[in-house]
């Protein structure tokens, strides 16, 4: 081998790439040869063959070819450019809505064109819109086809499909000249994945043949180079939140005392009692925090099984060693929903309460400042504001995050370093009400302690759950009618905010004034994220007076609100939602002692899978169970939220899919920290790269 290794020549060596390319590839995580190599497909197009158009169907995606015999723009709702191309077995439309005078004079009649994309039914019959296509110059052009499947990369802005391409296929002959990819782990934990090298499998991935094994998504399942790179990536992934785990066990933290006056007096003052499992719960919690290496543990519970009650605790705990408390939600409704709970249970025991969010006016805003940064504010709740530059505590002891994944990973590292003090370190405890599957927890929080509350509190009875088509809207609104006639309240959740030609899907604005026409003697309040904090406040507490009868709501409504006597939910175009964010939306219904219902008004017609998914819901109370369906069905960078975090992106590996491998990855971890310290850190890099301090937060 000559020159440097691939992991050490940057990215612009490369045919074609200049400063504005290399900073959009550096957006992907992509600075060196090595990089590129390992930007792998997330899925692939078969265009190794031609389709004939007489053998096109709707909804295929195909690659067809023939001749351009009619060019033109054609003016209606919207302007468009469309050709017609004609094959031996027939014709097809290709329609452009977005357009130039160069593209335009391109694709004139008389060209020979080939085309990908997907058929659909358009106004001149079969068409695809925006197809890939390559204008073709010669009979031996026209008579050529990829040997191997066409991958399809994660892109940006600016870096398409075709360029990303053409500079992997540099960097694979790069790596033909110098097979310049160092193999990491001993040979004897491969030996299950067909004895396929590190460069190979790499290969394959990119160029894999016509006759591999793909599944519906067109990924590829089982191959051995997919299952080898996988295993590497579950290990790196594995060994970085191990890792952050034993460092953490060198870090220094403030220990609490083991008072506990105001805990016993909070506890006395809940009209209702703790069950055993939030009791053993705080016992974990209340351990942690009495030693001097930071708490970092997740705090798992279903749908109402009372994790907020364990949150005061531990809050009241920290406050009563000295220390301040921060909690931070994700959205202003339920971080106001936090700070009336806490209110009404904790003023009474004389804690300063906080309040900052965006919308927080100077004026009090610069008061709350001057009392946190003096110690005049034990426990602060809001939304990302509470870690903005300009806010400063004097003892932060405790930070309290809620779903804590719908937070970028950027958020939740600044909140911990307004801690201060040094090498002493806060305490964290990260509270889900998505609970989260085994396989994924051993991943995704490999560094955190997890307790799980497992026990609803007594009363509680599981929601009734049940499907209807839209037509049947009518009837639905009737039972909404008879439910506030008898003096019980309603939830109708809308996917959407405004109408959408493309989504079938009614919009909350809409939805509400409908409503409003249909049941005139009914009061219909409506919430949504744009309306001003003010006017959300408003409107939740006439819902919790009972004033607002029926409330139209977004998904803004899926935690944290609490109105017992709301027993019917309807949510509107349910297939459009995961299971594990259904779950959370019927969790808003089932507080109250009145048998509770939740009604899925679908789209007709429904598709096999939406049908099995929104089944699994019916079926189902169990938010573990549905996590792990959830989990099967869409995969763990939807269900957690964090396709944005870094944290759980993976280019290879499937969670679900690759779960039978993840025990060997367990052990495999632990010998390589143990006995090959020298390749931990290649490896964490090499799948990585600069997201492996994401999970220190």
């Amino acid at each position: 081998m000559t020159g440097p290794p691939l992991d050490q020549i940057p990215v612009d060596r490369l045919t074609g790439v200049g400063p504005k390319l290399k900073a959009r590839l550096a957006d992907l995580g992509i600075e060196s040869v090595q990089d590129l190599l390992f930007h792998l497909p997330y899925r692939y197009e078969d265009r190794t063959r031609i389709t004939p158009i007489g053998r096109a169907c709707v909804g295929d995606c195909a690659q067809i070819q023939g001749e351009i015999i009619d060019s033109g723009i054609q003016f209606g709702r919207r302007r468009s450019l469309r050709c017609a191309v004609r094959d031996a077995t027939g014709m097809l439309g290709i329609r452009f809505f977005h357009f130039n005078a160069f593209q335009q004079t391109r694709l004139a009649a008389g060209k020979l064109i080939r085309c990908y994309g997907e058929v659909r039914y358009g106004r001149g019959g079969l068409e695809m819109y925006h197809p890939e296509y390559r204008i073709l110059s010669s009979e031996a052009e026209a008579g050529a086809v990829p040997d191997s499947l066409t991958p399809v990369y994660p892109a940006t802005e600016g870096v398409h499909q075709s360029r990303i391409r053409k500079l992997v296929q540099q960097a694979l002959q790069m790596l033909a000249r110098s097979e310049d990819l160092t193999e990491l782990l001993p040979a004897r934990f491969l030996r299950d994945f067909g004895g396929i090298g590190l460069a190979e499998s790499v290969r394959l991935l990119h160029q894999p043949p016509p006759d591999v094994q793909l599944n519906l998504s067109g990924q590829t399942d089982n191959s051995p180079a997919r299952r080898r790179l996988a295993f590497e990536e579950l290990l790196a992934h594995r060994i970085c939140m191990r890792r952050l785990k034993l460092d953490a066990l060198a870090l220094q933290s403030h220990r609490f005392g083991s008072r506990q006056a105001l805990s016993r007096r909070f506890a006395e003052m809940l009209p209702f009692k703790l069950t055993g499992a939030q009791r053993k719960v705080y016992r974990e919690i209340r351990e942690d925090l009495s030693g001097r290496t930071p708490m970092k543990r997740l705090l798992q519970g279903d749908v109402g099984s009372g994790k907020t009650v364990v949150a005061a605790l531990a809050a009241l705990h920290a406050i009563e060693s000295g220390f301040q408390v921060c909690l931070m939600a994700p959205t202003e409704i339920l971080a106001e929903q936090h700070l009336q709970t806490f209110r009404s249970w904790l003023e009474p025991l004389q804690v300063r309460l906080g309040w900052l969010s965006g919308k927080t006016r100077a004026k009090a805003r610069k008061q709350l400042l001057e009392n946190l940064a003096a110690g005049d504010c034990d426990l602060l709740i809001g939304t990302h504001a509470v870690f903005q530059e300009s806010v400063h505590y004097q003892r932060l002891g405790l930070i309290i995050v809620d779903e804590q994944h719908r937070f970028g990973v950027h958020q939740r590292l600044a909140l911990r370093e307004k801690a201060g003090g040094g090498a002493l370190r806060p305490h964290q405890l990260v509270m889900t009400a998505t609970p989260i599957p085994r396989t994924l927890a051993m991943s995704a929080y490999a560094d955190l302690d997890c307790s799980i509350i497992d026990e609803l509190p007594p009363g509680r009875s599981p929601v009734n759950t049940a499907m209807l088509s839209n037509e049947r809207r009518g009837a639905v609104i009737e039972r909404i009618a008879s439910a506030c006639a008898a003096g019980r309240q309603a939830y109708w959740v809308c996917t959407l905010i405004d109408d959408s030609e493309i989504l079938q899907a009614q919009a909350a604005e809409a939805t509400a004034e409908q409503l409003g026409q249909a049941l005139p003697e009914i009061h219909v309040g409506l919430v949504h994220g744009k309306l001003k904090a003010p006017e959300k406040v408003e409107v939740m507490e006439g819902f919790k007076s009972g004033e607002i009868q029926l409330l139209v709501a977004t998904t803004v409504i899926e935690v944290g609100v609490d109105v017992p006597n709301a027993s019917l939910m309807v949510i509107e175009n349910p297939e459009r939602l995961g299971l594990a964010q259904l779950h959370q939306l019927r969790g808003r219904v089932g507080r109250g002692a009145t048998q509770s219902h939740c009604l899925l008004l679908y789209q007709s017609p429904l598709s096999e899978l939406s049908r099995e998914r929104l089944g699994i819901i019916r079926e189902s109370n169990d938010g573990f169970l549905i996590a792990e369906e959830d989990l099967r069905l869409r995969g763990p960078g939807q269900l957690l939220g964090t396709r944005q975090t870094g944290l759980m992106s993976f280019k290879v590996a499937d969670i679900s899919r690759d779960s039978d491998m993840l025990e060997q990855v367990r052990e495999t971890c632990e010998e390589m920290l143990a006995s090959h310290p020298a390749a931990v850190e290649p490896l964490i890099h090499r799948w990585l790269g600069e997201r492996s301090h994401y999970g220190d937060v």
